[in-house]
């Protein structure tokens, strides 16, 4: 018997699949709009090489849920990176490089030496470019997405005016007697979180993209740091959903990869309009 489009989207699964894609997406595209512009928009490769580093130890240990390994730490990084200060000896992208690369190659050394997996080659795939599957998101991810996402709103609306004013102006901000460290540590809180969940849907290869790209494609038209934020997360749901809906169209595309394309074209489709836009003035 045939199976239709709309049997397979209404199956639980996919339900729970689509709402943490949605939520992920939106968390991260709202949380991407601060550090595209305080020029951080590669943390978020340096935290999930971090974490990748972390799932295979669990994955060593053989650890049922790597979850509540890799999330403490990943915020531990996180901290470090996003607060480490000007008084840091090692600044900005040479920290997050060498993160990136020592993670990356610890956890790659340590699933081929000491990993238990029948397919080892495969676990590596799925952590670098996300699972092929979506049916490995489950009722945590789900509780975790909805959880992020509710708190990442509240935070956006109850200190808009700090974060606006540490995104442009850090020492300004400071001057005003914001406590800017206590922004920094909770957005280092959020980011991990994100990072870590993200992870499950386009892996530590490609995770910095649903950060990056719909807040850029949103600054191709709008200007104001508002108009940009809400641009940007419209941009980062619409294009996970219509990614989401592609790899169930379409069973041998990955769902994360299908959806980094589709903010790839969004970003295009943007910069054209831009262009077209520059040349009517």
């Amino acid at each position: 018997m045939d199976i239709s489009f709309w049997d397979i989207i209404c199956q639980d699964y996919v339900i729970i699949a689509l709402v943490v894609v949605l939520l992920t997406a939106l968390c991260s595209s709202l949380f991407g709009v601060t550090l595209v512009l305080k020029r951080f928009s590669y943390i978020g490769d340096g935290l999930s090489h971090a974490a990748f580093g972390v799932m295979a130890v669990a994955a060593v240990l053989n650890l049922s849920n790597s979850l509540w390994l890799t999330l403490p730490i990943t915020i531990v990084v996180a901290i470090i990176l996003l607060c480490g200060g000007p008084n840091s000896k090692i600044k900005g992208d040479a920290s997050i490089a060498i993160i990136s690369v020592s993670a990356l190659a610890i956890g790659y050394v340590l699933m081929n030496v000491f990993g238990t997996s029948p397919n080892v080659s495969g676990d590596i795939c799925s952590a670098l470019f996300g699972s092929m599957s979506i049916v490995n998101m489950g009722t945590t991810e789900l509780f975790v997405a909805i959880g992020l996402s509710v708190f990442v709103l509240v935070v956006f609306v109850l200190l808009y005016h700090k974060i606006f004013a540490i995104t442009f102006d850090e020492n300004f901000a400071k001057a005003t007697g914001t406590k800017t460290k206590v922004l920094q540590v909770l957005m280092a809180i959020v980011l991990a979180v994100l990072i870590v969940l993200a992870m499950k849907l386009v892996g530590s290869l490609l995770v910095s993209a649903l950060i990056i790209f719909p807040a850029l494609s949103a600054m191709r038209i709008f200007k104001s740091f508002l108009g940009v934020t809400i641009a940007s997360s419209i941009i980062g749901v619409c294009c996970a959903f219509v990614g989401f809906l592609l790899a169930v169209l379409i069973p041998s595309l990955p769902v994360g990869a299908t959806i980094v394309l589709v903010n790839l074209v969004s970003f295009g489709i943007f910069s054209c309009i831009a262009a077209f836009a520059k040349k009517a003035a």
